[in-house]
């Protein structure tokens, strides 16, 4: 029996790019559900696209050539062209400018699962005939197409530990979710930063990313990382740089407005995915049994926020804020001239700003979002009602 599908908010807007001479890139982790996007988008909108992979050696032989020949004999009659794992395609971005030139009326469509190559070639050879989507792990605003809101308060204990992948949500036990976790760690999280950076070991990765683990909510110092792995700051710095590349991880820095006072070059450091960070550190213990329910809960409405922002087409500035004598806030948001501060409390005990933020910014707006009013923050719904 196949799993229901869930519906997907990049695809509406996959459907409103697509443009004849215009190639959509869509970038995201490997097993978010890009195929499964591109297969529905020929489904509903376009059942003549010709779709293929990357990963086939035919396909290469074509799409490597830069001969216009062989390039428009390639597509044929057929006004829709998708590539699947387009990284794999040397100078797919050169042959893909050859294509929407050429033949009139053509579409694209190229997924990749992450950001090394296919950025890199898709870049100046398609200034100004491209667009790029991202897709990330299951948003709430997507789940909850199919969920009650009682559905959705009883599977948030799940959602903190387990995370969003689509077969992880869709998925009856707690058991296989952490079989299929521990197999997404050990298979593909770090199949393209190996492929394609030429690093011949994951173990580093993997002890990196479990420090950070374990210091969500904090500035990181790579200098500190680089003496306990054993390796220099700047291959530290490398090495992040990858992690998000291939949306692992991601970062924001610190905001100010030229206070002294204020903490502005650190970096924190996030996941993209609860289940990926928990699987990381092998915890999978229910809350009441872990110490960390706090870090959880930032980490996941954060990216909860990012995706909500994201699949709105909100052009959102996103920080922290910290200042040296301790007062901070996790999240400030700058969008339309205007300062959000938002503090994630697993428990809220205060919904007061710190004091210097209400002196330094008296015109912003602060809240602080808990488990009963989350989802107004993250899906525009309200959290009571069934």
């Amino acid at each position: 029996m196949t799993n229901p599908y869930i519906p997907q908010a990049q695809l509406v807007r996959l459907t409103q790019l697509v443009t004849p001479g215009k190639a959509i890139v869509v970038y995201g982790p490997r097993r978010v559900g890009k195929t499964t996007l591109i297969k529905r988008y020929i489904r509903e909108h376009d059942p003549d696209a010709l779709l293929v992979t990357g990963e086939d050696i035919v396909v290469r032989e074509y799409l490597e050539s830069q001969s216009q020949a062989k390039l428009t004999s390639f597509v044929g009659r057929r006004r829709t062209l998708i590539i699947d794992e387009a990284q794999h395609i040397r100078e797919i971005g050169l042959n893909l400018k050859l294509l929407a030139d050429h033949v009139e009326g053509l579409r694209i469509i190229a997924t990749g699962s992450s950001s090394f190559d296919l950025a890199r070639q898709t870049g100046e050879p398609l200034t100004g005939r491209k667009y790029t989507l991202l897709l990330l792990p299951l948003a709430q605003l997507e789940i909850q197409e199919r969920e009650s809101a009682h559905q959705t308060r009883g599977h948030l204990e799940q959602r903190l530990i387990y995370g969003s992948y689509p077969e992880v949500v869709l998925m009856d036990s707690n058991e296989d979710r952490q079989l299929y976790i521990k197999e997404l760690i050990a298979s593909y999280l770090f199949k393209d930063i190996l492929e394609l950076e030429g690093i011949r070991h994951a173990d580093k990765l993997t002890r990196l990313l479990q420090l950070l683990a374990f210091q969500i909510g904090h500035e990181i110092s790579t200098s500190e990382l680089g003496t306990q792995l054993g390796m220099s700051a700047n291959t530290v710095d490398r090495y992040l740089d990858l992690l998000e590349k291939s949306y692992i991880l991601y970062s924001r820095r610190g905001f100010s407005r030229n206070l002294r006072k204020e903490i502005t070059k650190s970096q924190r450091y996030y996941f993209y995915d609860n289940g990926i960070r928990n699987g990381l550190i092998n915890n999978f213990n229910p809350l009441a049994m872990r110490g960390d329910a706090g870090s959880l809960w930032e980490n996941y409405v954060l990216v909860e926020r990012m995706k909500y922002n994201l699949y709105n087409g909100r052009l959102t500035e996103s920080y922290f804020w910290r200042t040296y004598d301790r007062q901070e806030i996790d999240l400030v948001e700058e969008w339309g001239g205007r300062l959000l501060a938002t503090e994630m409390k697993w428990s809220p005990e205060s919904n007061r700003a710190p004091g210097a933020w209400h002196r330094a910014y008296p015109d912003s707006t602060f809240q602080v979002v808990h488990p009963e009013n989350y989802l107004g923050f993250v899906s525009d719904t309200a959290v009571t009602g069934s």
